[in-house]
């Protein structure tokens, strides 16, 4: 199984709620420089928050790619979603793309590396982890590469 985490790109700043927030032309220039790491992998799947940046930084990614299959929007990639409750989500899912935001990247990317939360991952805006494993489980992926700007 392969599993990419993306952060999403540079957001303009506080707007009327969090989830309002759009991407500034620097941070959908960053998803593109980004989503090029993503040319020629076999994914099967973007999966994105539904925060309006991230929404934004998966479908430049889906038309850079040229990915037929539609966004899938699901509520537990948002930023104080639960890293296990996204492996719950990831069952026996392979070759996914999963677009969301810190603090749950980083901690996510440690659970399934590490095994445990003590310590996230960094990941910049528009970062790109690539793991690989077996199985979505704690502690039995490797991190492959990580891609910052």
């Amino acid at each position: 199984m392969k599993l990419w985490v993306l952060r999403h790109g540079q957001a303009e700043p506080q707007v009327s709620s969090d989830a309002e927030r759009n991407l500034t032309a620097h941070g959908r220039q960053e998803v593109l420089r980004s989503a090029a790491h993503l040319i020629d992998q076999p994914l099967a799947a973007i999966y994105a928050s539904p925060y309006v940046r991230a929404q934004q930084t998966a479908q430049l990614v889906r038309e850079l790619l040229g990915f037929e299959p539609p966004i899938i929007t699901v509520p537990w990639l948002t930023p104080d979603s639960h890293p296990a409750r996204v492996l719950e989500q990831l069952d026996t899912a392979d070759n996914l793309l999963l677009v969301s935001h810190q603090p749950l990247v980083g901690s996510l990317i440690s659970l399934l590396e590490a095994g445990h939360l003590r310590s996230p991952q960094p990941m910049n805006t528009a970062s790109l982890a690539e793991l690989e494993g077996d199985w979505p489980l704690a502690g039995a992926m490797t991190l492959n590469a990580v891609h910052h700007l």
